[in-house]
């Protein structure tokens, strides 16, 4: 059989299989935000995303743990190497006292999305010359809400010293 013809052929399955594949009813993006949207959830999350917040404001560790799974890792690539944290050797970069520029830094919430029992959310911290965007993971257990991952991005502002 010559490329041509099985390429042809190959085409013609990939049509057939997506023609065949039964589009999601009509309800459920519907489903989607409104889970995306429960206010339950998405106030549980905030609770954690807070506390984790507050843990960088004022360097004091216990809030980081209020935030965290005793599992959860910490991850990120910097200088092009992969870092990956325990929830213990995180919380030791928390020394109870704020960054020396905390009046300046800023902390956002971009998004937060959850279907039952998991969600996810991404932040973003602005700390001057370093733009750190944050990507969590968090599981509701029990009734609460709880930080299982975390993976980050460490961006430098253009044209900022430091």
């Amino acid at each position: 059989m010559n490329q041509y013809r099985f390429r042809g052929l190959f085409a013609g399955a990939l049509i057939l299989l997506a023609t065949s594949v039964p589009a999601p009813p009509a309800d459920a993006q519907a489903a989607s935000t409104a889970a995306a949207q429960d206010p339950a959830a998405q106030a549980g999350m905030r609770q954690a995303i807070n506390h984790y917040f507050r843990g960088q404001a004022t360097g004091d560790a216990s809030h980081m743990r209020r935030a965290f799974l005793p599992s959860a890792r910490i991850e990120s690539v910097r200088d092009g190497k992969v870092t990956s944290l325990t929830l213990d050797e995180f919380c030791a970069f928390f020394k109870g006292q704020p960054a020396a520029n905390e009046a300046s830094r800023v902390r956002t919430i971009d998004f937060m999305d959850a279907s039952g029992s998991a969600g996810t959310a991404r932040i973003t911290l602005d700390h001057g010359a370093m733009v750190i965007t944050d990507y969590f993971l968090l599981l509701k257990v029990g009734d609460e809400w709880k930080i299982a991952n975390k993976i980050s991005h460490f961006g430098r502002r253009e044209g900022a010293a430091g």
